[in-house]
């Protein structure tokens, strides 16, 4: 959740050679309703279910970067997906930049509260040990640009392309 998954993940695709997909703009796009709009009328739990057949979906396809959403971890369904079918990048973000990314931004119901930091505490001791336990790389983003944090991928990635 504000990590920069969708923005790193357009430029990976891209220098990849490869399609790019969000899990949360394709449940967007399938439904034609805003998160925050399937949050009010099926709450979080008829979210994820519409997460879950997306990201199976999605994960099924070839030549794709798939981006999900923060909370895609939660359920064990996706981890497998995952994990199974591609490499899984954890970017991870600190506490303080996170705040900072999410601010202002109203697509993100869970953060929609009287104390946002505490809601990104709780989230993030839920999901951090989960990416933590799917992830193939982690990956810090404070204060890094865009650029650099693509680069790094795409080392770690021909590294363990050749083997080291």
């Amino acid at each position: 959740m504000g990590a920069g998954k969708t923005t790193i993940g357009r430029q990976l695709a891209n220098i990849l050679h490869k399609e790019f997909k969000d899990s949360d703009h394709e449940i967007v796009r399938r439904t034609g309703a805003s998160i925050p709009l399937i949050f009010d009328i099926e709450g979080e739990e008829g979210f994820r279910r519409r997460e879950r057949d997306v990201i199976d979906a999605l994960s099924r396809e070839e030549n794709l970067v798939l981006a999900t959403g923060g909370g895609a971890v939660l359920a064990e369904d996706n981890r497998r997906f995952l994990r199974e079918r591609g490499t899984v990048i954890y970017l991870y973000a600190s506490l303080d930049q996170l705040l900072k990314r999410t601010a202002h931004d109203r697509n993100r119901p869970l953060l929609q509260t009287a104390d946002p930091r505490a809601k990104l505490e709780e989230l993030m001791r839920a999901r951090d040990p989960l990416y933590r336990q799917v992830a193939d790389m982690i990956l810090y983003t404070d204060d890094r640009s865009v650029r650099s944090v693509v680069k790094e991928i795409m080392i770690r990635l021909d590294e363990n392309a050749a083997g080291t």
